[in-house]
């Protein structure tokens, strides 16, 4: 406090660099403010209004500015920026995926799309844009959430000695707005006793110019507002300066790890309770419990090997001498445990500590002369992301539509000049001499398309007087600048659809589109780099806010739904805790965007390429499906999957009856070929049965025949025997009978 009235220090440090901040940025910001209302239509000053209206020209607005700035708006946010993080040292791979599904989680909680579509309105309106990371204690069910914002341009004043894009050597950046009480309460519930007894403040630093009638609203007009609405203003300010804050790079060399610890952190980090277990260092209350019971357990072991071997020699004695002794069981050695503190190690050089310096942002939140918060942001850039336009390494940066206005003006003037001319055209203009004829009278006839005017033309003749013709030239002027309108902020009038400057041909088309996106692609680099830091400022935050368990879903292109876990706890049987899987807090990631991944892209071309690379065997089905224009590519890949599946299940039956019908072809031919060869065989048993009845009855017939035969042969022996008898018989002389 101070003796001014007792308002803080820091909130007079805060008006005083507002004021001065405000004074050097106001010709800038009368030039936005001019550009906006431009951009919306009031093109006309009011000298201007007053001089067209003396000649008898309306003052029309052919106003090209507005949809030119919504086309490039709709280019370079036609797609979800693509982040790509990746650890600087040897961390874990996963723990990198996770982050990146948390900055995808980040950004379509709070619509990213729709918060960049603002922010490039205003890099091309303002010249510069602006992105705000905060946290907001108060959602999810209390526990914070990182969320983004797309803040008014002339709500920021930056440092003017800044030469930075990014303001990161600005000593202030201050947001500051006038808000009503209970906007500020639903902000800061906590804080609604000192919102309610803030000053009121309806005083804007908004500039007012003098375009245009003035029916545009915008949000400078803090006047009209304040008297329509009873609530009360309040002056906001949100200031961050960077400061020096002393830090400690602990490396503990039994673990191996390294970390990061303010002045605060390091006095708890010291004071934690180390274990020397056996001249052994144990660093967590459970590895020292566990590394303690083995020691006591390999004591017993030794103990017991001892007593085994006391008996063995004591048995051998006894074996030689005859008598027993009974050998006395040794006491087991006691495990020395000593317990030490983190500051021991520290002393012992077993834990390097390096005392550095390291910058980080201070926040004040205060409203009217009351401080509402006052605290340290652990990040090293500033929270506020600017999107600069045309940089002149000044905080203020000029915008396309300045670039283009005296375009813009030439191209109304144009058309107010030819509408002028077609309607003086359509009436001619007389000359008569002065007091010749009745005027009133004439004119009432003159208007009749079929009158018959009758004058006394004795006093001069009538001279009728038709308007000059405008040259051609006079409209292909209009088109030219429309023209050169387009090409200022990197669009063509092809790449906007207009079919009468396409090719002809189809690979031609292709090819003209992507050229043309070469100059917005120069605008999109100023875009990538500043969603690179609000990356990089996610991250940073993310770290110090997601310290518990939490599971993030995050809905792909293709509406497939990805899943994420960070900072779960992994435990044992006996429930403690032995590692968290992936720990976001632990390490440092780089950030990178995918070059064009925000840019239009032509769906053909694309579908065409991926099928010729699906065709080739490159990619799978499921990569093509991605780029098409199919609403249930989950369903789809599930019954393509599905029928895939069937199909193999089919396949294999096929390939299984084919199997099947194959055993039973030759099963039959076997059985066939059995059922011959039995036929045969008993054909054979057959034939060989009649073979051997004949040779049997044969060989009996020769058996008969030759009995026959041997029975001839005797009686054929015994005649020529007794034939021989006979013939001796003759031939002998018979002898006398004796008397």
């Amino acid at each position: 406090m101070t003796p001014n009235g007792g308002i803080p220090e820091s909130v007079q440090e805060t008006e005083r660099l507002f004021k001065a901040y405000s004074n050097v940025r106001q010709p800038w910001a009368e030039m936005v403010q001019q550009d906006r209302q431009f951009r919306f239509g009031q093109q006309w000053s009011e000298e201007d209004l007053e001089k067209l209206a003396a000649r008898g020209q309306a003052p029309v607005v052919v106003n090209r500015i507005h949809p030119a700035v919504e086309a490039a708006k709709a280019m370079l946010t036609a797609n979800r920026p693509s982040f790509r993080v990746s650890p600087r040292e040897d961390s874990d791979n996963e723990t990198a995926q996770a982050i990146n599904g948390l900055l995808q989680y980040v950004w379509q909680y709070n619509d990213g799309d729709e918060m960049m579509r603002q922010v490039i309105d205003d890099y091309y309106v303002g010249g510069m844009g602006a992105a705000y990371v905060y946290v907001d204690p108060n959602k999810d069910m209390g526990k914070g959430e990182v969320c983004l914002e797309s803040i008014d341009p002339l709500t920021v004043y930056i440092d003017p000695a800044s030469r930075n894009r990014f303001g990161d050597d600005a000593e202030n950046i201050i947001i500051s707005r006038l808000i009503t009480k209970e906007q500020l309460k639903s902000i800061y519930p906590l804080m609604a006793g000192k919102i309610e007894s803030a000053d009121s403040n309806n005083q804007t630093d908004m500039p007012v110019t003098q375009m245009g009638d003035g029916t545009a609203a915008f949000p400078e007009d803090q006047h009209t507002l304040s008297d329509i609405t009873e609530a009360q203003f309040v002056r906001e300010y949100i200031r961050f300066k960077k400061i020096v804050k002393p830090y400690y790079r602990v490396f503990d060399k039994i673990t191996g790890t390294e970390d990061l610890l303010s002045n605060e952190s390091f006095k708890e980090y010291i004071k934690k309770p180390a274990w020397v277990i056996d001249g052994q260092v144990y660093m967590s209350p459970e590895t020292a419990e566990q590394a303690y019971m083995q020691a006591q357990q390999q004591a017993q072991m030794i103990a017991q090997q001892q007593t085994m071997q006391a008996q063995q020699q004591l048995q051998q004695q006894a074996d030689m001498t005859g008598q027993v002794q009974q050998a006395e069981a040794p006491v087991p050695m006691e495990v020395q445990v000593q317990q030490i503190t983190y500051k021991d190690l520290v002393d012992a050089d077993q834990i390097d500590v390096v005392k550095i310096l390291n910058t980080v942002i201070k926040q004040w939140v205060i409203v009217g002369t009351t401080v509402l918060y006052e605290g340290i942001l652990e990040i090293e850039h500033y929270p506020v992301v600017f999107f600069m336009n045309i940089y002149n390494r000044t905080p203020f940066p000029i915008s396309d539509v300045r670039m283009v206005r005296s375009l813009q003006e030439e191209i109304n003037k144009t058309r107010s000049l030819i509408i002028a001319h077609a309607t003086t055209s359509t009436t001619s203009k007389v000359v008569l001499q002065t007091g010749s004829i009745d005027i009133e009278d004439f004119e009432d006839r003159w208007a009749s398309p079929s009158a018959v005017l009758e004058a006394d033309l004795s006093a001069g003749e009538l001279q009728v007087i038709h308007p000059s013709p405008l040259p051609n030239e006079l409209y292909q002027k209009e088109t030219t600048a429309k023209a050169d309108i387009d090409h200022q902020l990197g669009l063509y009038e092809f790449m906007m659809g207009n079919s009468g400057s396409a090719p002809q041909t189809y690979r031609a088309t292709i090819s003209i589109d992507e050229f043309g996106q070469r100059r917005i692609k120069s605008k999109l680099m100023d875009i990538e780099c500043g969603l690179k830091r609000l990356g990089e400022l996610e991250i940073a935050i993310m770290q110090r806010l997601y310290t518990t368990e939490k599971i993030v879903r995050v809905i792909q292109p293709n509406n497939s739904m990805s899943e994420y876990m960070i900072n779960k706890r992994m435990y044992d049987d006996y429930s403690r805790v032995t590692s968290t899987l992936n720990n976001i807090g632990i390490g440092r990631y780089d950030v990178i965007v995918v070059t064009g991944s925000t840019l239009p892209t032509n769906r053909f071309a694309q579908l065409e390429f991926y099928m010729e690379a699906y065709k080739a065997g490159i990619i799978d089905r499921q990569e093509v499906l991605k780029k098409t224009e199919v609403f249930d590519q989950e369903g789809v890949m599930q019954r393509m999957d599905e029928i895939a599946s069937l199909q193999g299940q089919l396949q294999q039956a096929e390939e299984k009856i084919k199997s099947l019908s194959g055993d039973l072809q030759t099963a039959q031919r076997e059985t066939m070929h059995a059922r011959q060869d039995m036929e045969l065989t008993r054909f054979k048993g057959d034939i060989q049965g009649s073979t051997q009845a004949v040779e049997h009855a044969t060989q009996l017939h020769k058996e008969r025949l030759n009995d026959q035969l041997n029975m001839t042969k005797e009686k054929i022996g015994l005649a020529e025997k007794e034939a021989k008898i006979n013939a001796k018989q003759k031939t002998k002389p018979t002898p006398p009978k004796k008397k």
